[in-house]
């Protein structure tokens, strides 16, 4: 039995997966944007003009399944660290649609709990038809790199079962006048190499990755990468990546990976 019956845990902690599974083997990760029109429902008449990321995104979670894993964890940011019970929910009400997502299974042990970026990886999830167990876990979005590489870490043991990370996160939110942070020059090299870290499966560029200048392009997806980046050293091994999406609608960039080992 890979769950223990209480899940439950206060926020800002940092203990793995690993001490409710006995270990964990990190065998695929997947990286996602969370914008919520994503959501057809939420986009409403303008829901075509993200057909490709949604087909990416199922893509790409679809490619994560086939690589057998026993459980998902999601990992995305959030106000603060945060470990979450299975059972726990997300809404979309903030964003115009009274809907709640739920992570796995719906208890009264959850709550309404989920940030964006595990809500609409749940969504993606749910999507997907798949019944895997899954858990999730938020990271501030301040948390310096050392501390996202370690939280990284602390997720991953040489050991069973198999789980597969989906990472959420958007890159900068600069890319012209009429983007969220107003247009930046310094957003599209930023983005670009996020791009090419994801495609090459380079932990160290996204460890690299400044939380100042990634403050600065409101760029939502910098700590949860470089949680990847931790979870993937600490994995060891060799790994692969490719970059499936890359587009910059309305202003944010938008960015879909798969991470294989070789």
């Amino acid at each position: 039995m890979l769950y223990a019956p209480d899940d439950r845990i206060g926020a800002g902690t940092h203990r793995g997966i690993g001490d409710r599974f006995g270990g964990v083997s990190l065998v695929a990760a997947a990286v996602c944007p969370h914008p919520p029109l994503i959501v057809p429902e939420l986009a409403g008449a303008a829901a075509p003009e993200l057909d490709d990321l949604r087909a990416a995104a199922d893509a790409a979670i679809a490619r994560l399944l086939a690589a057998a894993p026993e459980a998902i964890l999601l990992v995305g940011g959030g106000p603060e660290t945060v470990r979450f019970n299975a059972a726990d929910h997300g809404s979309l009400r903030p964003y115009g649609l009274d809907r709640h997502v739920r992570l796995w299974k719906v208890n009264c042990a959850g709550g309404d709990r989920l940030p964006l970026s595990l809500t609409i990886g749940a969504w993606l999830l749910n999507r997907s038809g798949t019944e895997l167990p899954r858990l999730a876990r938020s990271v501030a979005h301040d948390a310096t790199p050392a501390e996202c590489a370690a939280f990284g870490a602390s997720l991953i043991l040489d050991d069973d079962p198999r789980v597969a990370l989906l990472v959420l996160g958007d890159g900068s939110a600069c890319r012209g006048v009429k983007a969220p942070g107003y247009d930046d020059p310094r957003a599209e090299a930023y983005d670009e190499g996020v791009a090419a870290a994801l495609a090459g499966a380079d932990a160290d560029a996204l460890l690299g990755l400044d939380p100042e200048l990634s403050a600065e392009l409101r760029v939502a997806g910098r700590a949860p990468w470089q949680v990847l980046a931790g979870a993937v050293g600490a994995a060891g091994g060799d790994w692969r990546g490719e970059l499936s999406h890359h587009r910059a609608p309305y202003g944010v960039a938008y960015f879909v990976a798969n991470w294989e080992r070789s």
